[in-house]
């Protein structure tokens, strides 16, 4: 795999590290600025409604620059929005900065996954995505837990200043290790958009929203669900998402590997076993073994649909991949918003803190039959399309006979 791969990681770790330590400290900030935790909660889906207004948002403009260039001023922005949440003096300025650096995060996924597709060969390109996505991962096993551990022990605020320093060093890297590449010629906002008319790439995106949706229903929750319904002490969950990110590295590198040769079976298997996870962590949840194994299967169940998905979009978008590609990435943000705000619905109507496992059942389960849908709609779609290649053409005249 060529180094710029690292780079790619190195920012997309820093990204990680911020999507996910908030909620770890989800009670820490509520008791900071005196909020609940489901108002706390829109930290979460507001991060979330700002990637997706931002990926298409920031790809467009960045469309004017070399892909190189616009990572670095993706990265610089994220570096901003981490400081003023490290500084805020309300809530409300809080929720601003999140909402500042998750402009960075879609494009800056979507245009590393066009990249990240460039630089191999195209039988290794989600491969060369799911190493990308290392990053993500692998934050999950060091920075979410080391920024929880950090951020309970000395203050929430240290963890967000810790983060913008590793945006630093992802802008480092990126302007280090990534190759400098002519600015896109030729690219439209009109071409771009036409890969939405595509109704796969419509359902590849949907399939991301409720999939990856069901795994943040439970997630966002997860510490006080652990903490009050499963008797850990609030300083376990840093262990806990230790377990998560392992199991996330695991389902990447795993739903990477297949996805180059088997992508829809491999969505099948995936969305269909983490439904059934997420429905039974409701029972799970109750004892802390079981929940602590539930939690490594719901994040390698998760991440083993993110490579596939990515691809599966690149692929039906192969015209204009770019804004398509960041554009997805806004789904799993979207879909991330939409499980935090319905999960903080069924707890706030006092349902406990088990019931959004259920709702990310509910979600995951309709990734499944939308990719059923999807498979479907395809094969449908090559029969008929072999068919008038079978035929096509003028009808064979018979040669004239001699005599």
């Amino acid at each position: 795999m060529p180094l710029a791969l690292l780079a790619l990681a190195i920012g997309a770790f820093g990204i990680g590290t911020t999507e996910f330590v908030i909620m770890g400290l989800l009670p820490e900030v509520a008791a900071d600025f005196q909020v609940s935790i489901p108002t706390a909660g829109f930290l979460v889906t507001g991060y979330a409604l700002g990637v997706v207004l931002g990926a298409p948002l920031m790809t467009l403009l960045g469309t004017r620059v070399t892909r190189k260039r616009m990572l670095m001023l993706l990265m610089g922005l994220f570096i901003v929005g981490n400081i003023v949440s490290a500084l805020a003096p309300v809530f409300g300025v809080m929720l601003a900065g999140r909402v500042v650096a998750s402009l960075a995060h879609g494009a800056f996924f979507g245009i590393g996954s066009v990249v990240a597709a460039d630089l191999v060969a195209p039988q290794k390109k989600a491969g060369a995505i799911a190493m990308m996505f290392t990053g993500l991962t692998v934050a999950n096993v060091v920075g979410v837990p080391l920024g929880t551990y950090i951020g309970q022990s000395a203050g929430w605020r240290t963890t967000f200043v810790l983060v913008a320093l590793l945006g630093v060093i992802g802008l480092l890297g990126v302007a280090k290790l990534v190759p400098e590449q002519a600015k896109p010629e030729g690219v439209r906002v009109r071409h771009e958009l036409a890969a939405f008319r595509n109704v796969q790439v419509l359902l590849a995106m949907a399939m991301t929203v409720l999939g990856f949706g069901g795994v943040f229903a439970a997630i966002t929750y997860i510490t006080p669900m652990m903490t009050e319904v499963a008797g850990y002490s609030a300083s376990s969950v840093t262990w806990l998402l230790v377990l998560f990110g392992l199991g996330m590295v695991g389902g990447n590198l795993v739903g990477g590997r297949f996805a180059d040769r088997h992508l829809m079976p491999m969505l099948y298997v995936s969305l269909g076993a983490l439904a059934l996870v997420l429905g039974l962590f409701t029972l799970t949840a109750h004892n802390k073994v079981a929940a602590a194994v539930t939690i490594v299967l719901i994040g390698a169940l998760g991440f083993a649909t993110v490579p596939p998905l990515q691809k599966r979009v690149l692929d039906q978008a192969a015209g204009a991949p770019t804004l398509a590609s960041a554009v997805n990435i806004g789904a799993f943000n979207l879909g991330n918003a939409l499980s935090a705000w319905l999960g903080g619905l069924v707890i706030a109507a006092g349902l406990g803190y088990t019931a959004p496992n259920w709702v990310g059942a509910v979600l995951a389960a309709s990734a499944l039959v939308l990719a059923v849908v999807s498979s479907l709609l395809e094969r449908r779609t090559a029969g008929a399309e072999g068919r008038i290649v079978a035929g096509s053409g003028p009808a064979p005249v018979a040669a004239p006979s001699r005599h």
